[in-house]
């Protein structure tokens, strides 16, 4: 990392974009070796924030019997007002632009109240039936309850809650080992599912950069959109209609691909090219099995070593090019 930085700055001052003073001030700073704390305090308060969640529902498991439901529902009710008092409190208010709170700490407070927004909802539904045999609404109240939220406090962790909920409702395991287990590869129907909500996101991300409407909200979005699609349509390579599948899933990367240059994701990209990586051979054992051509296997079993090592080399020449176009465009 210090090396990039040293790199990146050189170059700077060999294109002439800062001046003698401003380069050799910026080696001073960095010969300081300041350390920051802001991430670490952020994940303190990250875990301590899933610490307290997860002690309340340990808390209730372990004394439901002496407590009593409708204490405990009293309980998480005032505790999630509470924190939703100080949330509201102390925000401006919704913007259609970035809007964060003067504190991040009220970041982590929002968080906090929604997790025990669902677990109220979740307990309710479970103890007293209250949306009777509809689970589905148990699922939508705190999906609203997280959308509002995240548009309303502009928190991306709470959207990220949001987006899961809407998933769970369609059927639609938000657990990768569920996924690859049962859910897509058991249930076609399901994987169409999955298609039409990972587009409907994609479209929903084009719509709001149209309007200006949270634009910084766009790689949540993205990064669940290209999830979505490249699983469901790899699922459905091993199906029929295999052929359009692998042509989707193709655009849908070289999409992506491009997309992860412009707004300069290193985890799009990976992602990307890796949904590609395993398509493409699925495709290609697929298309060797269907012209017949067996003879072509055992060379490819043969060469399977070349072609891996020859992966890796272009795995990390695409690392390479990605870190340099991306470099040169913030320059």
């Amino acid at each position: 990392m210090a090396n990039f930085e040293e790199q990146a700055t050189q170059t700077l001052f060999d294109k002439n974009h800062i001046t003698e003073e401003q380069f050799e001030a910026i080696q001073a700073y960095r010969g300081l070796n300041l350390f920051s704390v802001h991430n670490e305090l952020k994940f303190l308060l990250y875990l301590s924030m899933l610490m307290f969640t997860s002690g309340i529902g340990i808390l209730i498991y372990q004394n439901i019997d002496t407590i009593g439901h409708t204490a405990i529902l009293g309980l998480l009710l005032l505790v999630t007002l509470t924190c939703f008092y100080f949330c509201f409190k102390n925000h401006e208010g919704f913007k259609k632009e970035e809007a964060p709170f003067p504190n991040p700490l009220y970041d982590y407070l929002v968080l906090t109240a929604v997790i025990l927004s669902c677990t109220f909802v979740g307990y309710l539904q479970f103890q007293y039936q209250t949306f009777g045999t509809h689970y589905g609404l148990a699922t939508l109240v705190p999906t609203f309850i997280s959308l509002f939220c995240a548009y309303y406090f502009d928190n991306k962790s709470v959207l990220s809650i949001g987006i899961t909920g809407m998933a769970a409702y369609l059927g639609l395991s938000v657990d990768p080992k569920h996924i690859f287990k049962n859910e897509m590869i058991d249930n076609t129907y399901l994987s169409y599912i999955g298609l039409a909500f990972g587009l409907t996101l994609l479209l929903w991300v084009l719509y709001a950069t149209k309007i200006n409407l949270k634009k910084h909200f766009n790689l949540v979005y993205l990064t669940f959109s290209l999830h979505l699609v490249s699983i469901a349509c790899i699922v459905n390579l091993f199906q029929d209609y295999w052929l359009a599948f692998g042509v989707v899933l193709g655009i849908a990367a070289y999409y992506f691909y491009n997309l992860s240059f412009q707004i300069r994701s290193i985890s799009l990209f990976i992602f990307t090219v890796l949904y590609g990586y395993i398509g493409m051979n699925i495709l290609m054992v697929r298309l060797l099995d269907s012209i017949h051509l067996e003879d072509l296997f055992s060379v490819f079993i043969f060469t399977t070593p070349f072609y891996f090592i020859g992966s890796i080399i272009g795995f990390i020449k695409l690392i390479k090019h990605f870190n340099k176009n991306t470099t040169d465009d913030s320059i």
